[in-house]
């Protein structure tokens, strides 16, 4: 939905399954448009959408005509779209993800062609007058770069070879289009200052040309997780002429890691997706854990060793904080939100992005997916509207 002073908020479709177009589309119906029913009213609904390989090639098929049905389908029912979550490339629900989300990485043609995809799309969906996004991996896993000079080196030219490909839409459309790479915990790179070090390293290989078109999706999960500060974080990006192509408003678990605390976090244990803990000793140093299972292992070995606080790469919903002594992150949030209302050109994407649904305790489910969604839009809306930025 379109707020005050230029910005969109949305939820990503991440959240329900969708592998293919008709799986994709058939969400949006049940789903998503009943979440509209009760948040937008008449006003026009902004989609934050996420699209597999398989359903962007599928859009675009047969010389568009899927794509032309959908853009007559988003008129007719008053939404439309600004951004594309382009990060998971397959399949994001029903069985293993783990660091498989990440496959195939920007060392690839195959994620360069699916990136390209996705701008083609947006750059038919988005509105005159409004931008385009797509979000896309902090560049590959870390597990996974085991030559950084020259894997790396692949990165920087695949993701230039993006930018040009984005430039050429921009010309041709007039539209502002723009890519944003969001650090993760364990990612390529994961930290403010890691994030500021490639981009130096990618203006070095590319230029400053592509400044506008290739930014940062700032996750406040995700810096949080690195214990990193709203102001600190944002301020590092900001310093070094990044953009913030988008902002994904979610929030994560942090707890003292004792007995009582670990014992309830073990049921946030699942197999599906990476659950990367960073854990800070009493004198500030971070310990970094792969997944949650084995940080719990490392606790119950050395109680001492795993650290003072945890911070829990699991996202939970905005409005609904953990029991049993467990905590949430929404502070860093917060603290973004402070920031976006001092200056609402810091960015014009919000998208709320809860894609754990599936896996969430039960004691976190606040009715159907549909009446948790609500929930998450109105805890936002407020939270923007305490900080004069709805409408």
């Amino acid at each position: 939905m379109k707020l005050d002073r230029g910005l969109h908020l949305a939820y990503c479709t991440n959240i329900h399954r969708g592998e293919d177009w008709e799986e994709t589309f058939a969400g949006l119906c049940d789903y998503t448009l009943r979440v509209k029913a009760e948040v937008a009213g008449g006003e026009p609904y902004a989609i934050g959408l996420r699209l597999s390989q398989t359903a962007a090639a599928e859009l675009l098929e047969t010389g568009g005509r899927r794509l032309d049905e959908f853009r007559r389908w988003l008129d007719k029912n008053n939404c439309y779209v600004f951004t594309i979550n382009g990060f998971p490339f397959g399949r994001f629900h029903g069985g293993r993800v783990k660091e498989q989300v990440y496959r195939p990485d920007w060392t690839t043609d195959e994620r360069l062609e699916y990136t390209k995809q996705l701008f083609e799309i947006v750059a038919e969906l988005v509105p005159e007058g409004v931008a385009g996004s797509v979000s896309t991996l902090p560049g590959s896993f870390k597990e996974f770069i085991t030559d950084d000079g020259a894997q790396g080196d692949v990165i920087v030219d695949k993701l230039a070879a993006c930018a040009r490909h984005v430039a050429d839409l921009c010309e041709r459309t007039g539209k502002d289009l723009h890519v944003g790479l969001e650090p993760e915990p364990l990612g390529w790179f994961e930290t403010s200052a890691e994030t500021v070090a490639f981009f130096e390293r990618f203006r070095a290989g590319a230029g400053r040309g592509f400044d506008r078109l290739v930014g940062v999706n700032y996750d406040t999960c995700h810096l949080a997780v690195e214990f990193e500060t709203a102001g600190d974080a944002i301020g590092a990006l900001r310093d070094a002429g990044i953009r913030i192509s988008k902002l994904h408003l979610s929030s994560a678990l942090k707890l003292v890691p004792d007995a009582a605390s670990l014992r309830h976090l073990a049921a946030y244990q699942e197999g599906v997706y990476l659950h990367q803990v960073v854990a800070r000793s009493a004198g500030g140093d971070l310990k970094r854990f792969r997944d949650l299972p084995d940080a719990l292992a490392a606790a119950e070995v050395d109680p001492p060793a795993v650290g003072e606080e945890w911070r829990v790469h699991f996202h939970i919903p905005l409005h609904a904080p953990p029991a049993h002594g467990l905590g949430d992150t929404r502070d860093h949030l917060g603290g973004v939100l402070d920031l976006l209302a001092g200056d609402p050109g810091l960015c014009e994407h919000l998208e709320m992005e809860t894609y754990t649904w599936e896996v969430l305790p039960e004691e976190l489910h606040s009715g159907d997916v549909v009446e948790q969604l609500v929930r998450e839009y109105r805890w936002t809306l407020n939270e923007l509207a305490t900080r004069g930025l709805t409408a």
